[in-house]
């Protein structure tokens, strides 16, 4: 959440996405009693006078769960969470759910189930959306529930409940699942349509129909047939209690999706781990087999997962919001990513010690450091700020500065983690969550943004502990810290006083704002920098305290949300947004799509930076998509009609991410005559701007081996960073074969030693084959494969990528060969369609930097109408070509294929020889 503001009602319309958000009157609290944490403690009730959750007209609400999951800590902030958080009186059942590809929506009679594939542009051309429209009804006959209830859930999925008092009904869905599995008793299965069914297959107990132009596949117990009569589909259970639904991404899928229609998902989990810079996690569902032994099972992977997994993918796609889903065959997969890079804060290369102090002094001898915050995220906001400059001033030398910043913050973090006074945390134990009051935000009401205001509390004590240990031991502070840690992200499953990762969505890849889901839109976030704050945050506490699965969490939240921000937020890839959609980034994510909005304000300013502030050493990950930053900036000042004014500390220091040089040239002439945006201050602009300006901006393709590590490049020469939270001296190693030699609870800055020739271990050769998942490699012999090439839709795309297929190799180094011109030959196939041609481009980023140097459009080439695959190469000959060749070093070379022209879908053969590209190195 941004500065100032207060949340509206009507600031931006956000289209069907908002519902109303009123804040009702309080209930009385019971007796309140202390629970000691250390030296600290919180209240195991309410305030007087203060609430706790309800519904939108102010009643108190209890989670609607079964009496099988009472007791258990309920998932609020999640994509579902509307099941078991009753926001509105009059809807005992849920409002739409985005599980992607699939959404769903309880009501009376059961799921209902829809597959949006046409986005919707509306807003005047903020938002866009793929609202949820029912083409099913799953259900039982003659099921009348009066309410849905949450069973069960894990990582990912969750199990709704109706029951009738004559019949009952529980489905399992969750984020990529293409089924739906409905376990029922009392009722023939019963599916009802949005519109009059075509049949495609009927195989007795498997039907295959198509609703809407969906396909969808039917299966009931074997020996059962299903039975269509008008939009009514019937099937007896033969004395058992399984069927199920799946979406099918296209007709001849059906064998495949049959074969695992009787492998039940169960449950869902995910495992991370951190090591030497890479972070891995695997996606893990269980299942159990209704019929036979096939305990296998599909599911679709996300863009920001399928990115980074080598796992074989099948050539099945959805749609989503998020872009392209592509379906594994498999009950699990593995990803692996570089980790992002935390630190405390920048080294302070060419900053002026005596222009730093100056600005130092302004907020340290402030009449109020805290601007006269009284509630949980503006005091957060406050503690931020401070916490930002304790390292500052220790690299000047000045430790009284230091000093009297550490005793500001832990002043103010010690009267919020005692219990009894005007602000306190209190343990709601209905819902089995910690609130912060004065609350903030529908933080109490709602139970919204604790993610968002306890990350500031938990960097704070972060910094604190950085510079006094005892401070944050358990038996002394920490354990407060640890509670609030808890709630907004405990990492444990078997914790009975707090749900798993409250507001994390761990297959979704980022955080979800709303504590209750209830908006015709889904869930969203706006704030997704708030949230990474908070991962920073955990990589810094974790690193401090010793605690090294806080540590490994916090990095593995960084880097998962970090991608997921790039691709879903500013659209690094510019593969996510619908074409039809002006914007180049959003404000807000929401299930069903996305909007050029915050809820407070349609300033472009604001909208383009509540997704970059607060700017802490935990924000150089966005940094690694430079392209995306720099069409940010232009956009926002396109939007604005100039530079930013109101938040241009903010915008600065996103910018410097990209373009170091230019965002501190604006400070240079702009920074005498502004009020830094709450949370910022000038020394902390002065010296982040500085210090990039003579380090060169983040980059993001060398990690260390330890999470509080980082590395910026300006020309040719890398600088390397590492603080050491450690009581003994340490030599951290980087993947480009640098190392650094840091000393006990210090930062080292360093050009390194062994890193005289940077990137990663050179690619083998130059010729490239392209991989389903969007990789180049020069690995061969695995299956061949095929992507479709997105069609043109009509238009005329030639020479303009236009939703083009991606593939990537990075970390490569070549030396140009003298002469040489880069060569492919794509093996591609149009089928019957008349009219398409191809078209590629291939770019050269020769550093790595995120900037492409070189890059070379091909004429397109006009495929027959005639099955079969034609080659395209080189020899079509170039039809533009920007930029300069030159030697590769840790560089990135990328192939894009798109449709010029046409109306229908083609291939791209992967997977072998025959479709390859060729690079002039050696």
């Amino acid at each position: 959440m941004p500065a100032p503001r207060s949340r509206p009602a009507a600031a931006l319309v956000l289209v069907s996405a908002l519902a109303a958000l009123g804040l009702g009157p309080a209930a009385g609290p019971a007796a309140a009693a202390t629970v000691p944490a250390g030296a600290g403690s919180y209240s195991d009730t309410r305030p007087a006078g203060t609430s706790g959750p309800t519904t939108n007209t102010g009643a108190p609400v209890t989670p609607k769960v079964t009496p099988a999951a009472q007791g258990k800590p309920v998932p609020t902030n999640d994509w579902w969470s509307s099941l078991a958080f009753q926001r509105y009186g009059d809807n005992p059942y849920s409002t739409p759910m985005y599980g992607h590809p699939l959404t769903y929506q309880a009501v009376a009679g059961g799921l209902e189930i829809g597959y949006p594939t046409s986005p919707a542009v509306v807003g005047d051309g903020r938002q866009y959306e793929f609202a949820h429209k029912r083409d099913l009804t799953l259900g039982l006959t003659g099921l009348n529930s009066p309410d849905t209830k949450a069973d069960a859930w894990s990582d990912w999925t969750v199990t709704p409940y109706w029951s009738d008092g004559a019949r009952t009904l529980r489905t399992t869905i969750g984020h990529g699942l293409p089924f739906v599995y409905a376990k029922g008793s009392g009722g023939d299965a019963r599916i009802t349509t949005a519109e009059p069914p075509a049949v495609f297959a009927d195989q007795g107990n498997v039907l295959g129909i198509t609703v809407a132009g969906h396909h969808y596949a039917l299966f009931a117990p074997t020996g059962t047939d299903w039975n269509v009569s008008g939009t009514t589909v019937t099937a007896g259970l033969g004395g058992k209690d399984y069927f199920s639904v799946a979406v099918l991404p296209s007709t001849d899928a059906l064998a495949t999706y049959r074969k695992y229609a009787y492998s039940f998902v169960t449950g869902s989990t995910v495992n991370w781990s951190y090591d030497a810079g890479t972070v891995r996690a695997t996606y893990t569902l269980t299942t159990e087999a209704k019929e036979g032994t096939e305990r296998g099972t599909l599911q679709a992977l996300y863009r920001h997962q399928w990115l980074h997994t080598a796992d074989p993918l099948t050539p099945y796609a959805y749609v989503s919001p998020r872009g392209t889903m592509k379906v594994r065959e498999s009950a699990s997969f593995t990803t692996s990513q570089r980790a992002a890079a935390t630190l405390p804060a920048l080294p302070g290369a060419g900053v002026d010690p005596a222009r730093l102090r100056g600005h130092l002094n302004e907020v340290a001898n402030s009449a109020d450091p805290f601007s006269g915050a009284v509630d949980t995220y503006w005091t957060g906001k406050a503690l931020g700020k401070l916490a930002q400059l304790v390292p500052l001033a220790d690299q000047i030398g000045e430790g009284a500065i230091r000093d009297k910043l550490l005793g500001l913050i832990k002043g103010r973090l010690q009267d919020w983690f005692t219990a009894g006074g005007a602000n306190e945390f209190s343990y709601d134990r209905t819902w089995k969550t910690l609130i912060g009051y004065p609350a903030s935000y529908g933080s109490d009401t709602e139970l919204n943004d604790h993610h968002f205001h306890y990350g500031y509390y938990v960097y704070a004590a972060a910094i604190v502990a950085q510079y006094d240990p005892a401070w944050a031991a358990d038996s002394a502070w920490g354990a407060m810290v640890g509670t609030l840690i808890r709630d907004a992200a405990d990492p444990s499953r078997t914790d009975s006083a707090f749900p798993f990762l409250r507001g994390f969505d761990v297959y979704a890849g980022h955080s979800w704002a709303s504590g209750h889901q209830g908006f015709a839109a889904g869930n969203n976030q706006e704030s997704s920098s708030e949230s990474t704050n908070l991962s920073a945050a955990l990589v810094l506490w974790g690193s401090a305290t010793g605690d090294t699965r806080l540590r490994d969490l916090g990095t593995y939240l960084l880097t998962t949300e970090g991608e997921a921000v790039a691709q879903y937020w500013f659209d690094a890839d510019q593969q996510v947004f619908p074409a039809a959609f002006p914007h180049d980034t959003v404000g807000m994510v929401w299930g069903s799509g996305a909007a050029y909005s915050t809820w407070w304000t349609a300033n472009p300013e604001e909208i383009h930076g509540i997704n970059a502030l607060p700017v802490t050493g935990g924000s150089l990950h966005l940094g690694g998509h430079k392209d995306a930053v720099r069409r940010n900036i232009a956009e926002m000042e396109r939007e604005n009609g100039g530079p930013a004014v109101e938040w241009r500390d903010i915008l600065w220091e996103f910018q410097s991410l990209a373009d170091p040089g230019a965002a501190k040239a604006k400070w240079d002439a702009g920074n005498a005559g502004y009020t830094p945006e709450a949370g910022e201050s000038k020394a902390h602009t002065y010296h982040w701007l500085t210090a990039l300006d003579a380090l060169g901006a983040p980059d993001a393709t060398v990690t260390g081996s330890i999470p509080t590590s980082a590395v910026f490049t300006k020309g040719t020469t890398r600088t390397y960073v590492a603080h050491n939270h450690g009581t003994t001296a340490r030599t951290v190693t980087f993947s480009d074969g640098a190392s650094l030699s840091v000393p006990a609870r210090s930062t080292a800055t360093g050009t390194g030693t062994g890193g005289s020739d940077p990137g990663p271990e050179p690619s083998t050769g130059n010729t490239f084959q392209l991989r389903t998942g969007g990789t180049l490699t020069t690995a061969t012999g695995t299956t061949a494969g095929s992507d479709t090439i997105a069609s043109a839709q009509g238009a005329n795309h030639d020479g303009t990528p236009y939703r083009p297929l991606v593939y990537e190799a990075r970390g490569v180094n070549g030396t140009l060969r003298s002469g040489g011109t880069t060569a492919f030959r794509l093996q591609v196939d149009a089928g019957t369609t008349v009219g398409l041609g191809q078209q590629a481009r291939v770019s050269y980023d020769l550093t790595g930097d995120g900037t492409f140097d070189r890059t070379e459009t091909y004429q397109y080439f006009a495929t027959d109408p005639v099955t079969g695959w034609e080659e395209y190469g080189q020899s079509r000959g170039l039809k533009s070509a920007t930029g300069t060749l030159g030697d590769l070093r840790g560089g990135t070379v990328r192939l894009e294929v798109w449709s010029a022209i046409g109306n229908g879908d083609s291939r791209l053969q992967t997977g072998t020889d025959r479709s390859v590209l060729v690079i002039p190195y050696d």
